[in-house]
C-alpha cells in the first residue's frame, strides 16, 4: 500500500499502471482529487447545469474503476476529457429522446379533437392508407419536415442538416404542415385513425 504522500508524487500514468496491477481504490481516489474540478467544468460546458454536472462527476469516476483496467492510456487528461464529453453527449441524447416522445404525446392536443362519436367509426385496417393520403396532400417540404420531426424524432437542427432548409423555414413548414394536415384529416374523417397509428409508432 502506497502512503498518500508517495502517491501524490506520481504522475497520472504511473498511478494508472499501479491501479492496473492491484486495483486498489486509493489510486482512483488520487485521480479524483486531481480532476474533480476539471470534470465538473467540462460537464458544465455540455450540460449547462450545475447539479447535473456534479452528478456527472460521480458517474464518470464510477466508470473509471472499470475503464482504467480495460484501456491503454498514454495521456490521461485528454483521454479523460473524451470520456467526460461522451458521457455528457449520451445524457443529452437520452434527454432529447424523452423530449421527442413527449412531443409525440402532444400531437393529440396539437392536431386532433377526439370525440366519442369518432371512436365508433375507427377502421384500423385503413389507418396507414388514410395517413399516407393525408401526408401526400401536403406540399413536399411540409411532408418531409413533419415525417422527420415526428416519425423519425429529428430535431430542428438535424432537419436543417438533412434537408438544407433554413431553421426558420423548417419551423414554418412544421407549423403550417400541422395545420394543413389537421384540415385534410378532418376532410377524410381520419382523425382517430391517424391517432391510433401514431400511438402505435410510439409503443
Amino acid at each position: 500500500m502506497y502512503i498518500t504522500a508517495k502517491i501524490e508524487t506520481l504522475t497520472d500514468e504511473q498511478i494508472i499502471e499501479l491501479y492496473k496491477k492491484d486495483a486498489q481504490k486509493v489510486f482512483v481516489g488520487e485521480l479524483y482529487k486531481r480532476y474533480t474540478k476539471f470534470i465538473f467544468l467540462v460537464s458544465m460546458k455540455y450540460l449547462k447545469n450545475e447539479e447535473r454536472s456534479k452528478d456527472a462527476v460521480m458517474e464518470v469516476f464510477e466508470k473509471l474503476f472499470s475503464d482504467l483496467l480495460k484501456h491503454q492510456i498514454q495521456n490521461f487528461k485528454p483521454w479523460l476529457h473524451t470520456v467526460v464529453r461522451n458521457h455528457c453527449l449520451i445524457l443529452l441524447r437520452k434527454e432529447q429522446s424523452v423530449l421527442n416522445k413527449d412531443k409525440k404525446f402532444q400531437i393529440e392536443q396539437d392536431l386532433f379533437v377526439e370525440s366519442d362519436e369518432d371512436l365508433h367509426h375507427v377502421n384500423e385496417n385503413k389507418t396507414e392508407e388514410n395517413l399516407k393520403e393525408a401526408l401526400n396532400s401536403l406540399k413536399n417540404e411540409q411532408k418531409v419536415c413533419l415525417e422527420l420531426f415526428y416519425l423519425q424524432e429529428k430535431s430542428y437542427n438535424e432537419i436543417v442538416d438533412i434537408t438544407g432548409y433554413s431553421i426558420k423555414n423548417v419551423k414554418s413548414y412544421i407549423q403550417n404542415g400541422k395545420r394543413n394536415l389537421k384540415i385534410c384529416l378532418l376532410k377524410i374523417s381520419a382523425i382517430i385513425v391517424f391517432l391510433v397509428y401514431f400511438l402505435g409508432k410510439i409503443w
